[in-house]
């Protein structure tokens, strides 16, 4: 037989958690036609993988690239880890639906970091999916309805229980998007408007789930002082949708609640024991990244980022917000400036260090910048432990997902200094941790690979197997690395010479082809 592709000589790791054996892989059109003996066979393209590792694709569970895959489709960031798959539409924000109100406020307070060209032209998640189909993807894209850009979409950003009408359209909203082709739904539970709803609301929006096979994603309500009551509601979420449950990026954050996930992965273990298919994902670094608005307190947030700026013009507000308690931290000496796009000098320095250079208090800092910035300023947070870390990845209900954007070192996404896991997340797994032997290989792998894709219900990836679609990563276990930084982010993982999207070669020799061979993804009923 003929083969458009066989790679050859290659250890392969299948995705299952098993061992590596010696084998070849044979691709034909989009699909794994052979895994076997292929030595006498012809093929258009050979590729040695003599020293390397062959495994599936890489599939990110959590992401935020709604938006970058539309600005450069060869998402070189990710697809240079390794990445084939993605999933977007996390923590509760999805680039669909989006009404025209939803647009007018995107165009106000995302300009700084998607550009002044970027279009917004979508309505629909269908509309959306479609747009990435037009514009091509050098990786699939799976995506999630967010919880809190459907709320947005019906309530705007009020701190108030829906009316029996409203809470009918956002379930409205929800099936339309799983009829649209997406997997789920998530939520974000620190970030208005997602915070504002209660508990029973999210159950009824989840209830709509059901009926598709979907999946519940959560950015929990607290990671620090609330995490253990955070992990029971999203457990009962699903219990009482009846629909399995995904936690992201699972972590203690802040050092007084450091050793706290011995107790979340007990409630995780417990959740599973009653009959809910609970897991989680995680990224492998002790820092996390959100916007320097989330840590202003939830009141002072609603109505959107509009009101949050004209409070914070208020002396009275600024007063209020001092003595109170922050969201997540007080601890400035921790939280770095990732992107300010009107002080590109403050980029990665932290808030104690600008406030000393300003000349100011720490709070007033922030409260300034917010203003000068309008409200788009990125941050990197240092709150986690390694010990956690280690802890969260040693467990078998653990996936590997970056909470991070597709990346480059230019334009627009090349700006600021983002979280140093938009390039290295996946690298850093195999090239770091396995080599300290916190996880072997392949357990490594099948938690990137068939772990994720068995969440998803994704039938036909995550796995090397015959009739199976070839997405590949080839990577050298001994040299795969992450680059990136968090005072130098902007640079790509080594390691990792070959990656196969739908049978077409993206990544060749550690050049990227310019191929778009990616799709959206869509699940049916």
């Amino acid at each position: 037989m003929n083969y458009d592709i066989i790679i050859e000589n290659g250890h392969v790791i299948d995705g299952s958690g098993n061992p590596w054996f010696r084998a070849d892989v044979g691709v034909v059109s989009d699909r794994i036609e052979v895994i076997g003996r292929l030595k006498d066979s012809w093929a258009e393209r050979r590729i040695n993988a003599r020293g390397l590792v062959v495994a599936p694709g890489f599939i990110d569970i959590h992401t935020h690239s709604d938006y970058s895959v539309l600005i450069d489709p060869k998402v070189e960031s990710k697809i240079r880890q390794g990445v084939t798959t993605e999933v977007i539409g996390n923590c509760g924000s999805s680039a669909a639906p989006m009404s025209s109100e939803v647009r007018a406020y995107r165009e106000k307070f995302m300009r700084a970091r998607l550009g002044d060209k970027f279009e917004f032209k979508w309505e629909t998640m269908g509309d959306y999916l479609e747009l990435i189909d037009a514009t091509g993807a050098s990786f699939n894209v799976v995506a999630l309805v967010g919880q809190g850009t459907v709320r947005q979409n019906v309530m705007g950003h009020e701190d108030r229980e829906p009316t029996r009408s409203e809470l009918a359209s956002m379930r409205g909203l929800v099936a339309e998007a799983m009829d649209d082709g997406a997997w789920g739904m998530s939520t974000g539970l620190i970030y208005p408007p997602s915070v504002y709803a209660k508990t029973e609301e999210i159950v009824e929006l989840a209830k709509v789930l059901a009926d598709y096979g979907g999946v519940y994603f959560s950015h929990i309500r607290g990671e620090g002082e609330t995490l253990l009551e955070a992990v029971k509601e999203a457990i009962r979420i699903g219990e009482e949708a009846g629909i399995p449950v995904q936690i992201a990026h699972f972590k203690a954050s802040g050092k007084a609640y450091w050793g706290k996930t011995k107790e979340s992965l007990r409630l995780v273990e417990d959740g599973r024991k009653s009959g809910v298919d609970v897991t989680f994902d995680q990224y492998p670094y002790t820092a996390s990244s959100t916007g320097l608005a989330a840590l202003m307190p939830h009141w002072a947030q609603e109505g959107g980022a509009e009101r949050l700026l004209e409070r914070l013009r208020e002396p009275e507000i600024r007063r209020k917000i001092s003595e109170g308690p922050t969201t997540v931290t007080r601890d400035w000496k921790s939280v770095m400036i990732a992107s300010a796009k009107n002080h590109p000098q403050y980029e990665g320095k932290t808030v104690s260090e600008i406030a000393e250079l300003e000349g100011k208090d720490e709070m007033t800092t922030v409260f300034d910048l917010l203003i000068a910035e309008n409200a788009q300023v990125s941050i990197v947070s240092f709150g986690m432990s390694e010990e956690d870390v280690r802890r969260v990845m040693m467990s078998s209900y653990g996936m590997v997902g970056s909470d991070g954007s597709a990346v480059a070192p230019r334009g627009i996404l090349g700006q600021g200094k983002p979280h140093p896991r938009y390039y290295g997340t996946f690298p850093r797994v195999i090239g770091y941790y396995v080599r300290e032997g916190v996880l072997n290989l392949q357990e490594a792998v099948r938690k990137m690979t068939s772990a994720p894709a068995q969440r998803l219900s994704l039938k036909d990836r995550g796995l090397l197997r015959e009739g199976y679609k070839a997405d590949i990563t080839v990577f050298d276990p001994a040299k795969v690395n992450d680059e990136a930084t968090f005072t130098d982010p902007h640079r790509f993982a080594t390691g990792i010479p070959y990656v196969i999207v739908n049978g077409i070669v993206v990544i060749d020799n550690g050049d990227h082809t310019g191929a778009l061979p990616g799709k959206a993804l869509r699940k049916g009923r």
